[in-house]
């Protein structure tokens, strides 16, 4: 295997990097290739594949590739590195960059030009492409742009039998001879160590490939151990190696669906060969707990290709360790070992039809008249069961109701998590439901909370499935009062606005209006108002005792419902005075009275006289059927004295009092 490095001088060159006594002209060379020019180190050889149709691209090696090889005859079975180099060929369909590859349409020319590089030399890469220019233009007829694909393929499904692994995907003519000796088929799909150029790799040839029966074996080529001579290593530190998984599983799950396979399909971390150490073992182990976690968490199996006596005793001892997750599915090489078993593997281990033993390798086989070099394994595979479908939840007073249409023969895992984000492993959040049901209603609910909810399916066989989500958004209900406190037969004006917790407005739902009387303890229903364009209600209110309002919103579809806070509106009775005659002569009396509504028969009312700032209590009197009463005043002294009337609060009423009344005494 090519270990990548060695060109850090020239690319240098080409990158426009001044070196110290070397001349740049000397270390470079023109390539052109239909109208287009570009500057390479002159130590690269120009492999043209119109008249070696059959070469292999291979990534790990330095070179310029002119043209398109799909072919490939000679590719080595197995390949693992990256160099720098460049590929120009006839631009037909647009292609983005991708892992280690920097791709420019060159529509003047009709060229695509791939810069390949390892691993932490992409500024070169891009410094050799920025030398490019058109000197003749000999413009593509047509650009195709890349087709929506739509994920189907699910890689692998369920397959007992054998299956081969290559470099390059081969042309659709060679996978059409080697049928039906095999069905099943390794491809390099992602990685930046992935060392061969895949001209036949398209979502066409996966679809094609799939009608026909075969079945896939997905690899990603990333990151090695720390403790291996490849200069693209992961880190020593676990923690940082369990990122670097997880971020190696989102490229390889882009890749993947890229070429149309599903959810449910496996994808494999090809992890080389390495001399073990402690230190080693937790990053690779971490490094394959990132990388599975991140493939489940979005509804792909995680699997882990291994040296049988490297990474694959590595995982075998920690098979039942909780500081590791491990690898849905094990692809194994232990060349000569019989076939489906390994001494550095438990039997016992990944025997749920979750292996693959590759038990051959770097060998020459013709079938059909069409000699490849390969890799030989055996599948024993089967695919996690579908996920649900329909799942919906609609959300009630602290509560949702759950439903979905489930696969026969599979039970149902259930979890949530407060927010918008659900739950991405079985693991994780918190568990709601397990069993066959088909509905759930999740009852103790927050109020003005969100809530992300997964289910996932799980079969005889304890294999689970792909995730699902909804999400129930949270609402909030606020409350206003035209007034905190009104006189008896007065009115307020309530006004209520409800709207979704991610800022979404909730027009023309129904606001149910709740009271309760100061001194109750149950509420009941006032009515039911529809909200407006802008989630907003108005309501007019007379009662006739200190009444406690609350407004609530009763869910809907995706949207828990809410109640508002509780708001007391205090009412007060009214309380007249009259005082007849308000001038009298000293010696002389005059009558204060009037009327409390609602009357309040037997209370007391209180007649008070003000002294300078303050009041003092003068006399008191009870409150006649009606509600009146009367005080006769009879001052001892000339001058002008100020009168009131108060009334206490009570249980239903807020106290009062009434106007001041002047009486001038001569």
């Amino acid at each position: 295997m090519f270990r990548p490095g060695g060109l850090t001088l020239a690319l240098a060159l080409v990158a426009g990097v001044t070196v110290a006594g070397q001349a740049a002209a000397a270390d470079t060379k023109t390539v052109s290739y239909r109208g287009y020019q570009v500057t390479v180190p002159s130590s690269w050889p120009v492999v043209d594949l119109a008249a070696d149709p059959t070469a292999c691209v291979r990534l790990d090696k330095p070179a310029v590739y002119l043209g398109r090889s799909t072919a490939q005859t000679t590719c080595p079975a197995h390949l693992v590195g990256r160099s720098s180099g460049l590929i120009l060929e006839p631009l037909t369909t647009v292609q983005p960059s991708s892992d280690g590859m920097l791709r420019r349409a060159i529509t003047d020319a009709g060229v695509l030009a791939t810069a390949y590089y390892a691993p932490g030399t992409e500024q070169a890469a891009n410094g050799v492409l920025g030398t490019g220019k058109v000197v003749t233009k000999t413009p593509s007829a047509r650009v195709a742009q890349p087709a929506a694909v739509t994920p189907s393929v699910v890689a692998t499904g369920n397959f007992a039998g054998y299956g081969f692994d290559t470099c390059a995907a081969p042309a659709q003519s060679a996978m059409d001879a080697w049928r039906p000796t095999y069905q099943g088929v390794g491809i390099y799909i992602s990685g930046g160590l992935r060392a061969c150029a895949q001209p036949n790799l398209t979502a066409d040839w996966v679809a094609a490939n799939a009608s026909k029966g075969w079945q896939f074996l997905l690899i990603d080529v990333g990151l090695q151990a720390p403790c291996t001579t490849y200069n693209s290593r992961m880190s020593s530190v676990a923690s940082t190696a369990l990122t670097q998984g997880r971020n190696a599983a989102i490229n390889a799950v882009a890749a993947a669906q890229a070429l149309g396979f599903a959810q449910r399909s496996a994808i494999y971390s090809d992890i080389e060969a390495y001399t073990t150490t402690a230190a080693c073992k937790a990053a690779v182990l971490s490094y394959l707990s990132g990388w599975t976690q991140e493939l489940n968490a979005r509804g792909y199996q995680g699997g882990a290709y291994v040296g049988a006596a490297s990474g694959g005793a590595d995982l075998n001892s920690a098979y039942t360790s909780t500081a590791y997750t491990r690898p849905d599915n094990i692809w194994f090489a232990h060349w000569g070992s019989a076939v489906g078993t390994s001494r550095f593997i438990n039997s016992a281990y990944w025997a749920n039809h979750q292996r693959v033993h590759q038990y051959a390798g770097d060998v020459s086989e013709t079938n059909g008249g069409v000699q490849m070099s390969i890799d030989k394994n055996y599948l024993n595979l089967t695919a996690p069961p579908a996920p649900v479908s329909s799942f919906s939840v609609a959300g009630g007073v602290a509560a949702a109701a759950l439903r979905w249409t489930k696969p026969t023969n599979t039970t149902v895992m259930l979890r949530n998590a407060v927010g918008s984000t659900p739950p991405p492993l079985t693991t994780s959040g918190t568990a709601v439901y397990n069993g066959a049901a088909s509905s759930y209603t999740q009852s103790g609910l927050s109020n003005s909370a969100s809530y992300a909810y997964r289910v996932w399916t799980k079969d005889a066989t304890g294999k689970v499935g792909p995730g699902v989500d909804v999400r129930l958004v949270g609402s909030k209900a606020t409350f206003g009062m035209s007034a905190a406190s009104i006189m008896y037969t007065g009115a307020v004006t309530l006004t209520a606005g409800v709207s979704r917790l991610d800022g979404g407005k909730l027009p023309g739902v129904p606001l149910v209006l709740y009271s309760k009387a100061k001194t109750a303890t149950k509420w009941s229903t006032v009515g039911s108002y529809t909200t407006d364009a802008n989630g907003i209600v108005k309501v007019s209110q007379k009662p006739s005792v200190s009444t406690y309002y609350m407004w609530g919103y009763n869910g809907g579809a995706g949207v828990l419902g809410t109640r508002s806070t509780t708001a007391l509106l205090q009412v007060h009775p009214a309380l007249s005075a009259y005082l007849t005659p308000p001038a009298i002569r000293l010696g002389a009396s005059t009558v204060m009275y009037g009327y409390l509504n609602p009357p309040h028969a037997g209370t007391t009312a209180y007649l008070q006289r003000r002294s300078g700032t303050t009041w003092v209590a003068v006399t008191t009197g009870k409150l006649a059927t009606n509600g009146k009463y009367g005080f006769s005043i009879k001052p001892t002294a000339r001058g002008t004295f100020t009168y009131r009337v108060v009334w206490l609060a009570d249980a239903d009423h807020q106290g009062t009092q009434t106007a001041s009344k002047v009486l001038t005494v001569s």
